[in-house]
């Protein structure tokens, strides 16, 4: 799947924990019925083996909903999975070199903290970059913030769409207005949600607003 602007609106990524005891599938698959409009499965605990095995069974939900499908870290369990991408950190293998094994529509997201990343990021052929922490994130404790200003800063310097990640919640998500984001990437502000359906299609609405989209 080739990878649109339009699908970095909603950037949801997912958390067992967060998720509690609920069906993990069945709250995926409210969570793109309701608007998130990519999705990416982070598993910081599973092989690559076990992996494969969850994001083919999560692949199909998302083919229901035209959703594509983004694996954390994990190269191989993304291409072996079938699913659309990979998304890497700074510290994990680098764009270009994933680049250089993969097609041209296998989606590439990649983290970038610096106007230096970003670009290096864009260079090696990234489709998007994930850029923060805007705010301080329970999952990820020591994450470095950056400022509204670094955001636009970094999203002015790249050709490529750019996702805000970082402890964004539908009450402190205005934060990213007139920063030149395609969307924003969250956790708990729709897994984390007692009513994920109800947390997405809320949160899209604002972010369709806030962003100047075409979206409904």
């Amino acid at each position: 799947m080739k990878l649109q602007k339009e699908n970095l609106l909603l950037y949801a990524i997912t958390d067992r924990e967060c998720i509690g005891d609920r069906d993990f599938y069945r709250e995926i698959e409210n969570a793109l019925a309701s608007g998130v409009t990519i999705l990416q499965l982070r598993e910081k605990n599973s092989d690559t083996e076990a992996l494969i095995a969850e994001a083919a069974k999560i692949k199909e939900i998302c083919k229901k909903y035209n959703v594509p499908l983004i694996i954390n870290d994990d190269v191989e369990a993304a291409v072996k999975s079938g699913a659309d991408g990979v998304h890497v950190g700074a510290e994990d293998m680098t764009v270009a070199e994933i680049r250089k094994k993969v097609g041209a529509d296998f989606i590439i997201g990649a983290t970038a903290k610096t106007v230096e990343q970003a670009k290096a990021a864009e260079t090696g052929g990234a489709d998007y970059l994930g850029v923060g922490a805007v705010f301080p994130s329970p999952t990820k404790k020591n994450a470095v913030r950056i400022t509204a200003e670094q955001l636009k800063e970094i999203s002015s310097a790249v050709s490529i769409p750019v996702v805000a990640i970082g402890g964004l919640t539908y009450d402190n998500i205005d934060i990213i207005a007139n920063s030149g984001v395609s969307g924003a990437a969250v956790i708990s502000a729709v897994f984390g949600a007692q009513d994920i359906k109800a947390a997405a299609e809320k949160l899209k609405k604002k972010l369709t607003k806030l962003l100047n989209t075409d979206l409904v």
